[in-house]
């Protein structure tokens, strides 16, 4: 059965960098939460990574395995770089850890709202993971306005898999051409593109909201 697709723009918001608080802010708090410096974590991140032949989280943004083994493998990569780091604050659930004290991005979260309230559908398209649903979720407090919510970890594919885009586009009930992405990747962005989206790289939330206007603006239609 083909499911019957509708008219309009359907804009698409990443969860990481673009809802959440800055990348960098979590990065930071985690630091001073748990003593591991943020430089560090990034690195041991990619070497996780790199064992599965992924990008840093990917393995984790596709439930390859489960969050407590990925923990696992991170304080293993971080001891072999640096055997005298204290890890005893690091805890198991790192989401909860991760997430625990933030907010979202109020200003793209009024957004959002205010685009599904104006009649433009409105959805998260998310690399994320599993164990994390709970922090996020609460976080962005969205299920209201949302019209879908595609997340890797639940698909098993990721940004900038074109796949998830034609993926998100047909779960929606949209074409890709009705679609826009607003990601603070480029490499994201530019996936968006080559599947038929328009897309916006965040950069600030004034930025993102202003072109994000202004296409609405100029759609066919």
């Amino acid at each position: 059965m083909t499911t019957a697709k509708t008219a309009g723009p359907f804009v698409w918001f990443d969860f990481g960098g673009v809802l959440s608080p800055p990348l960098e802010d979590l990065f930071l708090r985690y630091e001073q939460v748990t003593g591991i410096p943020a430089d560090l974590l990034k690195y041991a991140i990619a070497e996780v990574g790199a064992e599965y032949g992924l990008a840093p989280l990917a393995p984790i943004e596709l439930a390859l395995l489960d969050e407590r083994a990925w923990v696992g493998k991170l304080h293993d990569v971080l001891r072999a770089k640096q055997p005298g780091l204290d890890l005893s604050r690091s805890e198991p659930d790192f989401g909860r850890q991760w997430f625990a004290g933030h907010q979202a991005n109020s200003t793209v979260r009024d957004f959002a709202i205010e685009l599904a309230e104006d009649g433009t559908r409105v959805g998260v398209l998310s690399n994320n993971v599993v164990e994390w649903e709970p922090y996020w979720h609460a976080m962005i407090d969205l299920d209201e306005v949302l019209s879908a919510l595609i997340d890797s970890c639940k698909v098993g594919i990721r940004k900038p898999d074109p796949e998830i885009f034609a993926f998100a586009a047909e779960q929606a009930g949209v074409a890709s051409g009705q679609c826009l992405l607003i990601d603070d990747l480029a490499e994201n962005c530019s996936a968006a593109r080559e599947a038929g989206w328009q897309a916006v790289q965040f950069h600030d939330a004034g930025q993102a909201i202003a072109e994000v206007r202004e296409a609405l603006e100029r759609w066919p239609g």
